[in-house]
């Protein structure tokens, strides 16, 4: 009953006027950055992200999740009227969304994506209304050395539960920790790898990282590979939105199962783009016509697309709650908390009851606007990649430009932003994941703060990770994870 009053007391922030003037803005955002091919979720947000400093930190943090929805609804329809993917997690979407377009069934298959990607959050937002207040309250007898130990726990996840090879994601990830470790040790007060550059004194900051990495990277290798957008346009008329709804209540058994392989990899490091196909591989393993998948089947539009939204959704619990992202996305929002002077974690739902309640109650809302908002404007959209490559792109590196150069209001910021789009995109050229980089950018300082307090307070001992059986399991399952794909590539070679 409290959290339900707390859910009320959100809903009557988020319900005022200017809030709610951001979360359409949000949307419409996210959606346009969901339609354009090489832009996502995590880019959107980390490009906008500046726009948002001058903004009550509630009004931001909804503005930055609604553009997030927006991706997550956005991505849909490029994959079904144009094959083309305009979120990673949106490639499944592509097997049967598009050969549905092709049968003149294209406002079917998007009233379909758009209402699976609505119940995929829906039932992600009321796991986090529910559950987050108890993990909060649970992680509030967490000292430095369980801190450490799921910090840890993440970072083996990452290279465990990756779909890329292990290797690579454990250098991604090393090299976020060097990037981390630049400028002055807060403990010592010593300068690390500065190199007597008075500018390095605080490191590399986060957001020109994410702003390089991820947005100039895209539109670096977007520009190389070369788009022509054909398609199907679309107008969904209100009979078939209804008629479609009917069709989905057979499918409910569908819906379920995505929802929680969505949740569960959304919780953990998984992410949405190995859930939507985890998802679409179960939907059609288990169909009673799995010949139809691949063809227009209905089903293979609804799993992928309730677990892609499930995921991204649910990976805001353990950001929220334990301060651990778990996803690009989540681990952009969270340096946005940290830039705004917010602590994610146990306190923040003590500290902050207004700010983490108002942002719930806008998931609720913010996923009821979104799915209006495209079922309604499907078209613009669609009229949106008729414009050229050659002109949308320039756009996008101003933008990039503007919000580097606002956080510090320096041109080196600016050139910065360059250098990580370089490395943005030769990590994409070359296959190594962005995401483990990113997280231990995000994550680094704060783990290596507590691993130091823990050894501070243990005079050295590495046994206080092991002092009590819940610091102990989270890392032998640490361990687990970090081990697992060294144990199933002696298993491969024996075999």
């Amino acid at each position: 009953m409290d959290e339900l009053g707390n859910l009320m007391h959100g809903f009557g922030i988020a319900m005022t006027l200017p809030n709610l003037g951001y979360m359409v803005l949000g949307i419409l955002l996210g959606v346009l950055i969901g339609v354009l091919p090489g832009l996502g979720g995590a880019n959107g947000v980390a490009i906008l992200l500046p726009l948002t400093f001058s903004m009550n930190p509630t009004s931001a943090i909804i503005m930055l999740s609604c553009i997030y929805w927006g991706a997550l609804f956005g991505g849909a329809i490029t994959s079904i009227l144009f094959n083309i993917p305009g979120e990673p997690w949106s490639v499944a979407t592509t097997f049967d969304g598009y050969p549905m377009a092709q049968q003149g069934k294209a406002a079917q298959a998007l009233t379909t994506a758009f209402t699976s990607s609505f119940v995929g959050a829906l039932f992600a937002v009321i796991l986090i209304t529910f559950l987050a207040p108890l993990l909060a309250r649970f992680a509030l007898n967490f000292g430095p050395a369980e801190m450490f130990a799921v910090q840890f726990l993440t970072f083996c996840s990452f290279v465990g539960m990756s779909k890329e090879p292990p290797l690579k994601t454990l250098a991604a990830m090393l090299l976020g920790f060097a990037l981390a470790a630049v400028g002055m040790d807060m403990v010592t007060g010593q300068l690390r790898m500065t190199y007597g550059t008075t500018v390095l004194l605080k490191g590399f900051d986060f957001l020109i990282a994410v702003i390089g990495l991820f947005g100039i990277g895209e539109i670096l290798l977007t520009m190389e590979e070369g788009l022509s957008f054909k398609g199907k346009s679309a107008r969904i008329d209100p009979k078939v939105v209804l008629q479609t709804w009917r069709e989905l209540l057979k499918h409910w058994r569908t819906f379920l199962r995505a929802t929680a392989i969505g949740c569960w990899m959304g919780i953990t490091p998984g992410g949405a783009t190995p859930a939507s196909f985890m998802s679409y591989g179960m939907a059609r393993r288990l169909s009673r016509k799995p010949e139809t998948f691949g063809k227009g089947a209905i089903e293979g539009v609804v799993a992928p697309e309730t677990a892609a939204h499930a995921a991204g959704t649910a990976a805001l619990l353990p950001m929220l709650t334990l301060g651990i992202p778990g996803s690009p996305t989540a681990a952009v929002l969270l340096g946005g908390l940290l830039i705004w002077g917010l602590q994610p974690g146990p306190m923040l739902f003590v500290e902050q009851k207004e700010f983490v309640w108002g942002l719930i109650a806008s998931m609720y809302l913010g996923n009821i606007v979104g799915l209006l908002v495209v079922l309604t404007t499907v078209p613009w959209w669609a009229a949106i990649l008729r414009i050229p490559f050659s002109v949308i792109a320039p756009v996008i590196i101003v933008v990039c430009a503007i919000g580097a150069y606002t956080v510090h209001s320096s041109m080196f910021d600016v050139a910065m932003m360059l250098v990580f789009g370089v490395f943005g995109y030769l990590f994409k050229k070359l296959k190594y994941p962005l995401a483990p980089l990113v997280l231990a950018l995000v994550l680094g300082d704060m783990a290596e703060t507590n691993f130091r307090q823990s050894m501070l307070s243990s005079q050295g001992q590495l046994s206080i990770f092991w002092a009590n059986p819940l610091v102990g399991s989270l890392m032998a399952l640490a361990l687990v994870m970090l081990l697992s794909p060294l144990v199933g590539m002696v298993r491969e070679r024996f075999r």
